[in-house]
């Protein structure tokens, strides 16, 4: 994550715990029950690939719905041996970018917590966006460059929540599911064949799991930090390549070697985000 991107979340989290010292505290304990609505703001990041092993693009040639084929130059050899990357198309080979870029992320929440002694539980709902595409890009030896991007175009998400309550201030943990609304969309160098997109946008049901603290300012005002992971698996995004203007014995049609087309897919089917965000509600 970037220096940058962190300073502003380092001074709301200092914000929060120098609070106490400036609340207004009459010396009673807060009070942590009852419904509250309010909005997160902050810096939204993608993770390394599972395992640290770079995305590829997949092929499914003879049309057996099964991707991990290779797709065959007229000589039999290997027509995307200049390989993959993570990112956008540079050059002839190389990518600009990969998918690690960090993007703002905000949402509006509602939500209601319960005390019990110093243990607060609560349930909340949010909706929001978190900045940012996935790319990955093949390269065939012709040369072209194939690139599939993915795009999380907003998310909701159902969590519960339970921590411990310092009189004002509350550390907590936080999990539930997650909803994702996704944008696909190919880029090619490639003009002679056809290339037909199938299931340009798709949901995608998730989870979502981190923790945070929360300080009561007053005690209708709470600011504070929040951390959450996020996954998705949108799996349903493909694009079909057929014949166009290229030749019979084009690799991705020569009925040598395909059904007559193929198919293209990710090898990652993972959508995941991290984030770090300043959170601030109004309680009833």
């Amino acid at each position: 994550m970037k220096i940058s991107a962190i300073a502003p979340l380092g001074a709301t989290l200092a914000l929060v715990l120098a609070t106490p010292a400036l609340a207004q505290d009459d010396g009673a304990t807060a009070d942590w029950t009852g419904p509250y609505i309010g909005g997160t703001l902050g810096y939204n990041w993608q993770p390394n690939s599972t395992a640290n092993v770079a995305e590829q693009v997949f092929f499914d040639t003879n049309g057996d719905g099964q991707y991990g084929d290779i797709v065959r130059t007229p000589a039999g050899g290997n027509a995307f041996s200049p390989g993959f990357c993570d990112g956008k198309r540079s050059s002839a080979t190389t990518c600009s970018r990969g998918d690690r870029d960090g993007k703002a992320a905000w949402s509006g929440m509602l939500g209601y917590d319960m005390q019990m002694g110093n243990f607060v539980i609560g349930a909340v709902v949010e909706g929001g966006q978190s900045y940012g595409s996935n790319y990955v890009t093949g390269f065939s030896t012709t040369p072209a460059s194939y690139t599939l991007v993915r795009r999380l175009d907003w998310e909701a998400a159902g969590r519960l929540r339970a921590g411990v309550a310092f009189n004002r201030t509350l550390i907590y943990g936080t999990g539930g599911v997650a909803y994702g609304k996704f944008k696909n969309s190919f880029l090619t160098t490639n003009t002679a064949n056809t290339f037909t997109e199938n299931n340009r946008t798709e949901d995608d049901w998730g989870y979502t799991f981190g923790g945070g603290i929360e300080h009561k300012v007053s005690d209708n005002f709470s600011i504070g930090v929040l951390y959450r992971y996020t996954r998705f698996n949108p799996n349903d995004y493909t694009v079909t390549v057929t014949r166009g203007s290229a030749p019979a014995t084009n690799p991705f049609v020569n009925p040598a070697t395909t059904s007559g087309q193929t198919v293209i897919s990710r090898s990652n089917e993972q959508y995941t985000t991290q984030s770090v965000r300043a959170t601030a509600s109004f309680r009833f």
